[in-house]
């Protein structure tokens, strides 16, 4: 039991010891006195609880504004695209000469699995991942 609810209690008692005093036609002024007591008492909670998670809301967004955004330009994907051709030669022609066949596969799947994980870094939702709505109220739909 904290502070609060020691102090309700005595005010409950001194409620109900005026109630005793004063007799029963008092009956509704002090419990309406009392419950407005209450009242106050919840009013103030719940305005302490809004200001607390507005405070957290506010928060929140100042970090995520802050936080660096990843860069998704047409120039860094040009460049990803050039490079894994340029290194696909060689790769190729390494992956065929000791291994045939076979070695030019490993190859091809090694450079087809860098560029998808390239492509699921700067594009979340490509392989059948979440997405954002824009039709819905629901943030994220399947």
């Amino acid at each position: 039991m904290d502070a609060r609810d020691t102090e309700l209690k005595k005010e409950l008692n001194a409620t109900l010891q005026a109630r005793r005093e004063l007799g029963e036609e008092y009956d509704s002024a002090l419990v309406e006195s009392f419950l407005e007591k209450v009242d106050q008492r919840i009013d103030g909670a719940v305005e302490r609880r809004v200001r607390r998670q507005l405070a957290e809301h506010q928060m929140a967004a100042a970090r995520d504004a802050r936080s660096p955004k990843a860069t998704d330009s047409w120039g860094e994907r040009f460049g990803f695209g050039i490079v894994s051709l340029v290194l696909a030669v060689p790769l190729s022609a390494i992956g065929a000469g000791t291994a045939h066949l076979p070695g030019l596969i490993v190859s091809w799947f090694g450079i087809v699995g860098v560029n998808a994980v390239q492509a699921a870094r700067t594009h979340p939702g490509l392989f059948g991942g979440r997405r954002r709505s824009k039709d819905t109220g629901d943030d994220w739909t399947d």
